[in-house]
């Protein structure tokens, strides 16, 4: 707290924004020098250099916003993607809700994409230092933004009834630096305290998309979100802001761009069939929600071992929920066999995946030959009882 309040000042805020970019440890090295050197504290050193380095961090998240923002590095790998959270904010919007509490609210993720669509927010946090930095961060929202230094559950009992609820139950031990996941029965709030709110309050609640499928609500909704390529939380959502005859859900973002597949409960897959022209990789999302046989019937495609999420089909056809590759020759997953296929095709720059096979594809790949200005995808699988090497090519992503 010592070093907010120094960071917290006109100077300290001042110092804190000519600082610059502070991205590599040499960076941190030179700006604590510099600093040091021109008469300021340690103290205040210490913060406004933790500060610029964390800020450089965030952007991939926060984007721009992240030059104006204060963080706490474990604030900073909890945080929702700004994207991410103006999704969220859309489905509270759309349910017809013009008020949000944002119980939880961490260094203020979702609640600056809330009060960034026009929702009156009420941010919460049990965390002194947290919330100090979620009401910076608010700030030029004014009124329509207020934080609160308290506990999700003192908070819910004294927030007005008509707004939404929002809860991202911390999933780590506390502190604001090195800290650790700990179990679903340690969440803070707890998960009952929080599945109980949901049961009488429209509320969506952001958990790890490894969450226990078997310990959801039955009657919400769950929703799996992957960002670029990579899944990056479930959540449930309950009353209104739960969609009628939805029960799973994967949405799909990349960039700007969002696909959606929902269902009324988790899919049956498609029956295996031998490799075709095509093998296509379901989105983590697609995955994490079982829509993988929705995904595999729109393509016309079946599974590729019954165990294994890769669909295969003959069908030119490809969708924003998978990644798609031709097929070029199928191998044994051997290095001499692979190289000998890479020598022939020229091809010198190689993409390794793999499902299925206890292969470390860093150490595979220097096992190879790689001559030549081609490139090429390898994917290694087990395919029924043998491993398999599958030389193809990406097939360009549906829009």
């Amino acid at each position: 707290m010592s070093e907010l309040r120094a960071l917290l000042t006109p100077a300290g805020l001042e110092l804190l924004d000519a600082a610059g970019a502070v991205e590599s440890t040499a960076d941190v090295a030179r700006a604590v020098s510099r600093l040091r050197a021109a008469g300021h504290s340690p103290e205040l050193v210490s913060a406004v250099v933790g500060q610029a380095h964390l800020r450089s961090k965030a952007s991939a998240k926060f984007g721009p916003f992240a030059a104006r923002m204060l963080f706490t590095r474990a604030g900073l790998e909890q945080a929702t993607r700004l994207g991410v959270a103006a999704r969220h904010a859309q489905r509270i919007r759309s349910a017809g809700f013009t008020a949000v509490a944002d119980l939880g609210c961490g260094i203020g993720g979702d609640a600056l994409a809330f009060a960034g669509a026009g929702l009156d927010v009420l941010a919460v946090d049990a965390d002194e230092v947290t919330a100090a930095i979620a009401a910076y961060n608010l700030a030029p929202f004014g009124e329509g933004a207020v934080v609160r230094h308290s506990t999700a559950e003192d908070a819910f009992e004294g927030s007005e009834a008509e707004r939404a609820v929002w809860m991202d139950p911390a999933r780590r031990t506390s502190g604001h630096s090195e800290t650790r996941r700990v179990s679903a029965d340690d969440y803070s709030p707890s998960l009952d305290w929080a599945f109980d709110v949901a049961a009488r309050v429209p509320t969506g609640i952001k958990l790890g998309p490894a969450h226990d499928r078997d310990a959801l609500p039955a009657d919400a909704e769950a929703q799996w979100v992957s960002a670029d390529g990579s899944v990056v939380e479930l959540v449930v959502w309950s009353g209104a802001l739960a969609r009628d005859g939805v029960r799973r859900s994967a949405l799909v973002i990349r960039g700007d761009r969002s696909h959606e597949m929902t269902a009324p409960a988790d899919v049956a897959d498609e029956p295996v069939r031998e490799l075709g022209a095509f093998l296509h990789e379901p989105d983590g999302a697609v995955i994490r929600a079982r829509l993988i046989g929705d995904v595999a019937r729109s393509l016309d495609a079946g599974m590729l071992d019954e165990h294994i999420a890769y669909l295969t089909s003959d069908a030119a056809l490809t969708s924003p929920f998978v990644q798609s590759f031709r097929v070029r020759e199928t191998l044994p997953a051997n290095p001499k066999a692979i190289s000998a296929a890479l020598k022939a095709h020229g091809i010198g720059r190689i993409e390794i995946k793999k499902r299925g096979v206890d292969i470390d594809p860093a150490t595979f790949r220097k096992k190879l030959v790689l001559r030549g200005d081609q490139e090429a995808t390898l994917i290694l699988a087990r395919i029924g009882d043998q491993r398999r090497a599958i030389l193809a090519d990406r097939v360009p992503a549906a829009s």
